[in-house]
Order: C-alpha cells, then structure tokens, then sequence
C-alpha cells in the first residue's frame, strides 16, 4: 500500500521546518512526497529543497495556486492510490500518518478523518485556542468534516467527487467533505491521528482568518443560518442588552452576565485543558 503526502505551502519559510522535521519522524515514512508551491517570495522552496535527499519529495511550483488548486495538482501528480493531506502550519505526531492510513489494508475503507490539537506558545493563542478549536470531546464523529490538517482518502475518492473546488479560495475543505460524505458515506474518524496545529498569534491574524473563513462560506453558501445567528448576536443583540441596561433596568445586566457565560460555557472547558500548566495570572487572562 502506497501512500502520497500532499502538502500546499505559500510564504513558508518560518514555519515549513517543523512539518518536515515531524515527517522525518514518523514511524511510518510515506512513499512520496508532493509539495505545491504557490508562489513563495521568500526561501520557502529553497528550504524543502534541503529535505529531498532524506525524504521521497518533489517540489511542483505553480504560481497563484490557491489551496484547491494546489492539493488538486500534487494529487494529479501522485502515483500512489492512498492520500494523506496536511498543511504546512502544523506539526505532525510521530504516529500520525500510520495511525491515520492503517484502515486502508481493509479495502472498504475509502476515507479517513484525524484530528488535531492546539499546539500554543503564548497566552493569546491559549485564549484563541479555547475559543475557536474544538477538543476531541466535542466531536460527534458521525457529523464531523474534517479539517485537511489530517485527512486520507484514496485517489479514487478524490477523482469521483471531482476533487477540491478551484472556485473557492477558503473552506475549500467543507465543500470536499460534504461532497464525498454525499457519495461514499460519513469519515472513518481516528483519534489517535494527531497533528498539533497552532492558533493565529494575533488579533489581526485572528480577523483575518475569521474574515476569509466567513468569505468562503458565503461564497460556498455553507452554514448560513449559523452566521446570521452569529451577526445578529454581535451587531443588535448585544448592543440593544447593554443600552437596555444603561437606560432601563440595571438588572438586565445580571440576565446578560448569565446568557454570557453559558455561551463561553464551552471555551472555558477546553481553556481549562490547555492551561493546568500556566501560572494563575495566565488563567485569569485566558478566561
């Protein structure tokens, strides 16, 4: 059984190292490597370049790929019939691609789901980390699309449901879940596949991504209900509660500090998981 790692990278210079380090150790090697290039400016290519006498790499440079295009290329390009895609922001598990691509030797197997955990240097990414990533506790595997942090699926798959959509820039991923999900039924989902991902480091960066997220799911109409539901919230609810308050009845303060902190109920869960080894004032920050 053959397998593909798949990877798109653009202006990765700063991070691409520690991907790669972590497939140099993992305890299953893939048989090839395939690598698309958008059009780095820095020395991104010149760095993976440095990986290709250890690692089965080839290096495809297509200039203004956006992340569809470029996992579609490199899996075009593959020779193997299994593929495992990542990203270049994360940090792979010694056992992740062998824990995530063992359920192939069963031929039934067509896709598989691993999972990811928040891998935070400072307090703002511990805060985003709890805010924004789910823990394996929240998954309901039957409902999960699953991030290409951590995906496999035979090429087979990928040419039936036509591949990623080139027409969309961002939640490229939902939009190829959701069509292989329609043709070949839920993901297998393995836990144990992990990859450590690190949260946007600030508020612009967090915008941004929340920004193009938001983006490509209007683009792609996906979820639309949650997000009317997340803007009345922010632009009327909340501004409409904390006039009420000023102007009307003081205690409504008391019903908002209630509905406040049922919403954040989830958040702080999971702060409490990533923060037992940060020092009180850090926790204070974090919540």
């Amino acid at each position: 059984m053959n397998i593909c790692l798949v990877i798109t990278v653009l202006n990765e210079a700063y991070h691409i190292h520690r991907l790669f380090d972590s497939v140099l150790l993992q305890t299953r090697l893939p048989d090839e490597i395939i690598v698309c290039d958008a059009g780095s400016k820095d020395n991104t290519v010149t760095i993976l370049s440095k990986y290709s006498n250890k690692l089965p790499l080839r290096i495809l440079v297509y200039d203004g790929a956006n992340i569809s295009t470029g996992r579609n290329v490199a899996i075009e390009a593959a020779q193997s019939e299994i593929i495992a895609v990542t990203d270049a922001g994360v940090t792979l598990s010694p056992s992740w691609l062998e824990n995530l691509t063992n359920s192939f030797t069963d031929e039934k197997i067509m896709h598989v789901a691993g999972f990811f955990n928040t891998d935070s240097d400072t307090t703002f990414e511990k805060a985003m980390g709890a805010t924004v990533l789910p823990l394996i506790d929240d998954i309901r595997s039957k409902q999960f699309l699953p991030s290409s942090r951590s995906v496999a699926f035979r090429k087979s798959v990928w040419k039936q449901v036509g591949g990623y959509p080139n027409w969309l820039d961002y939640s490229e991923d939902v939009v190829f879940d959701q069509e292989i999900i329609k043709q070949y039924g839920n993901f297998h989902f393995i836990p144990t596949a992990l990859v450590q991902f690190r949260p946007r480091s600030t508020l612009k960066q967090f915008f941004r991504q929340y920004y193009n997220y938001a983006s490509g799911d209007g683009h792609a109409g996906l979820f639309v209900l949650i997000h009317l539901i997340r803007y009345f919230t922010y632009l009327i609810a909340i501004p409409i509660s904390i006039y009420a308050a000023i102007t009307i009845n003081p205690s409504i303060w008391l019903l908002g500090a209630i509905a406040g902190l049922t919403y954040i109920r989830r958040p702080i869960v999971r702060a409490q998981r990533l923060w037992y080894k940060s020092p009180l004032l850090e926790k204070l920050i974090i919540i």
